[in-house]
């Protein structure tokens, strides 16, 4: 991906046509806004409580500014990094975001053809309506991780793993912060659960070890597979030793999502996990939590290079992604701005938003005076800058 954003520019300009979905996130959300009913446009866009947890993820952001530096070659740059000894093309994934049909009927598979197309990888949810296998199916042998929900069933969460590692998925990512969920006032209004309707549940209802426990094939009795579901959903009694079992399922990498507290990213360490992904959830679970953002400046100030860091939660631009590895991340991921894009327009839609993160981050990086992400670092960054700044 060397100069992807002059590249990306030059093809925008050069065709002479107006987009086809607004470039600008503000006006992204403003028109998913229209085009969605309320209950799903609000599942995707709200988040817990009076929303303090996710305004504060971008307030979060604003306090870091850039400190360019001038006359250094930037003609050349790549945006590669290296994970888990494997290289992808760029810092940015996809986050793990379930029952995507809410927002286009083909959900996670119009989502993981546009991931396979930019060759950056796609984590996919526990909670997807399409099932992993058919997601692996759409992506082939481009890059994708898979993202459990711990079910209350270990056995469950242990099938789940197995039929990730076997579809070809090259790590997993346990999400640790939904054993329940969390009060949502918007879908409390609009009494919006969408699993109840049968979406978000694909990767149960094929899983042999969920359909053991039922009496009658989900295809024959749908409403018992989505009552089981319910009783199942989460593990609210799950515990850092429970992390003993699960590695013992697969030879693949394991990454904890949901961490902010940094003695929890020590506990990662010493259970063995291979990286952490730093959330709050994009604010959806805890009202009045820290910003994802300054946990990771916490966390990255002791852990940095102990095991990979990654972080989620407010990233709307390329400068915020900028901002996110030059505090410490190894990576980041995308999630409500593809969700817009995947209503909009399906497939086009979230390839065109996250063709347009990654030239915004590459152009951020060039005009900062980085050829690389290894040159990224705290130095290029001042917190609250003061006025007197020269």
């Amino acid at each position: 991906m060397n100069n992807f954003g002059n590249n990306v520019q030059l093809q925008v300009y050069g065709s002479g046509k107006k987009s086809a979905i607004p470039v600008r996130y503000e006006e992204l959300e403003m028109l998913a806004k229209e085009k969605l009913d309320e209950g799903p446009f609000y599942y995707i866009a709200g988040g817990a409580g009076s929303e303090r947890s996710m305004n504060e993820n971008r307030l979060a952001f604003d306090k870091w500014k850039i400190v360019p530096r001038m006359l250094r070659n930037v003609s050349e740059r790549g945006m590669s990094v290296n994970l888990f000894g494997k290289t992808y093309h760029s810092p940015i994934l996809f986050a793990p975001i379930g029952v995507q049909s809410i927002a286009h009927p083909e959900g996670e598979l119009e989502a993981a053809k546009a991931a396979a197309e930019l060759k950056i990888p796609y984590i996919t949810s526990t909670a997807s309506t399409y099932s992993l296998e058919k997601v692996s199916n759409v992506i082939g042998d481009n890059p994708k991780w898979y993202q459990l929900y711990c079910s209350s069933d270990m056995e469950i969460a242990a099938s789940m793993m197995k039929r990730a590692e076997a579809n070809g998925y090259e790590a997993i990512v346990i999400t640790l912060d939904t054993s329940i969920m969390g009060w949502r006032e918007k879908d409390i209004e609009n009494a919006y659960l969408p699993f109840l309707q049968g979406q978000g549940i694909g990767n149960y209802i094929e899983d042999p070890v969920f359909r053991s426990r039922l009496n009658k094939t989900p295809e024959d009795d749908p409403q018992s597979a989505i009552l089981l579901w319910t009783k199942l959903f989460g593990n609210p009694s799950l515990t850092w030793d429970d992390l003993v079992y699960l590695r013992q399922q697969t030879k693949l990498p394991i990454l904890l999502k949901g961490i902010l507290h940094k003695e929890d990213a020590k506990l990662a360490l010493e259970y063995g996990m291979d990286g952490i992904i730093v959330s709050n959830h994009g604010g959806r679970q805890v009202d009045g939590t820290i910003s994802t953002l300054d946990a990771l400046e916490c966390i990255c100030s002791e852990f940095k290079g102990k095991f990979p860091i990654l972080m989620d939660s407010g990233i709307r631009r390329g400068s915020d992604v900028y901002k996110a590895l030059a505090i410490g991340a190894d990576a980041v991921l995308i999630g409500r701005p593809y969700m817009y894009g995947l209503a909009l327009a399906g497939k086009n839609g979230v390839l065109q938003v996250m063709r347009n993160i990654l030239a915004d981050f590459d152009l951020t990086m060039a005009l900062s005076g980085q050829k690389s992400i290894s040159e990224l670092n705290p130095t290029l960054l001042v917190k609250e800058i003061d006025r007197t700044y020269r």
